[in-house]
C-alpha cells in the first residue's frame, strides 16, 4: 500500500490547493451523474463540467507542487495525501443528491468560481492568472447552466418546486464557508497571488439573488453553522469519496496506463 505524503504548510500553497481541492472533489461528485442524468444532454453537460473543473485542479496542483519545493505532482497531489491535508469547501464533498440539489450546488460554486478565477487572472504569480484566464470561461457557462436549471425547477411543477426549496434548504448553510478569511487568505493577499475569500461575497450575493428573485426563491437567513473544510475538518462523506478516488494508486504505487 502507498504510504501518504506529507505537506509543508506553506500559505502559497494551501491557497491554491483550497481552490484546486474543491474543484477535484466537485468533480467526483459530478462524475458521478454520469449515466444517471434525467435527460441524455444533461448526462453529457455534467460530465464535461466534471472534466472542466478536473482540469482546473489539475492545473493548480501542479502549481501548487511546484510552490511547494518537495517535487510532488498533480497526482501525488491529488490521490496521495492524508483526509486531513485535503482543504476543500465542504459544499463540495456533500452526496450527490437528487437533480436539483445538483445544479443549485453547482450554481452556488460556479458563481464564487467565476468571481475567484476573475481575480485571480491579475494574480502575481503568472501560471495562476495563465490558468484564471481559461478557467474562468468555463465558470461563466457552469453558472449559466445551472441557473437556467434553478429557475427552471423552481418555476416548473409542484415536484420540481419542492426538490428545490429542499435542496436550498439543506445546502445554504454550507455557503459561509466559501467567504471565510483567515491567516493564508492575508498571506495570499498580501504576495498579490490571490484575494481573500470573504471580499468576493457581497458580488456573490448579488449574483445569487438576481437569479433567486427570477426564479420566486428568497435567500435564506445565515446559520450559526460552519463547516471546516478549507481547515481539514471534514464531513463523514469525504473519507468515501477518498476511499473510491484513491483505491488504484494505493494499491498499485507508481501505476500508469
Amino acid at each position: 500500500m502507498q504510504a501518504s505524503i506529507q505537506l509543508q504548510r506553506d500559505a502559497s500553497v494551501q491557497y491554491l490547493l483550497r481552490v484546486g481541492d474543491t474543484a477535484l472533489i466537485l468533480a467526483q461528485r459530478l462524475g458521478e451523474w454520469c449515466g444517471h442524468a434525467p435527460v441524455l444532454e444533461e448526462d453529457i453537460a455534467l460530465t464535461n463540467m466534471a472534466l472542466d473543473l478536473v482540469g482546473q485542479s489539475r492545473a493548480l496542483l501542479t502549481r501548487a507542487g511546484q510552490l511547494g519545493g518537495q517535487g510532488f505532482d498533480e497526482d501525488q497531489l491529488a490521490f496521495l495525501r492524508d483526509e486531513r491535508d485535503y482543504v476543500n469547501a465542504t459544499i463540495a464533498e456533500l452526496p450527490r443528491g437528487d437533480f436539483a440539489f445538483t445544479v443549485l450546488r453547482n450554481l452556488i460554486v460556479a458563481t464564487w468560481s467565476r468571481l475567484l478565477w476573475e481575480r485571480l487572472q491579475e494574480s502575481s504569480d503568472a501560471e495562476v492568472a495563465a490558468i484564471a484566464g481559461k478557467a474562468v470561461k468555463e465558470s461563466r457557462y457552469h453558472q449559466q447552466h445551472a441557473a437556467d436549471w434553478v429557475v427552471r425547477l423552481a418555476d416548473g411543477t409542484d415536484e420540481s418546486r419542492r426538490r428545490i426549496d429542499a435542496a436550498l434548504a439543506s445546502i445554504w448553510r454550507y455557503t459561509a464557508e466559501l467567504f471565510e478569511s483567515d491567516a493564508i487568505d492575508a498571506a495570499a493577499s498580501a504576495s498579490g497571488i490571490g484575494p481573500r475569500w470573504a471580499d468576493l461575497r457581497e458580488a456573490w450575493l448579488a449574483d445569487m439573488t438576481a437569479v433567486f428573485d427570477e426564479a420566486g426563491l428568497a435567500i435564506p437567513n445565515d446559520s450559526a453553522f460552519r463547516s471546516t473544510g478549507t481547515r481539514g475538518v471534514h464531513s463523514e462523506h469525504m473519507g468515501y469519496i477518498l476511499a473510491e478516488m484513491q483505491h488504484l494508486q494505493r494499491s498499485f504505487p507508481g501505476g500508469a496506463w
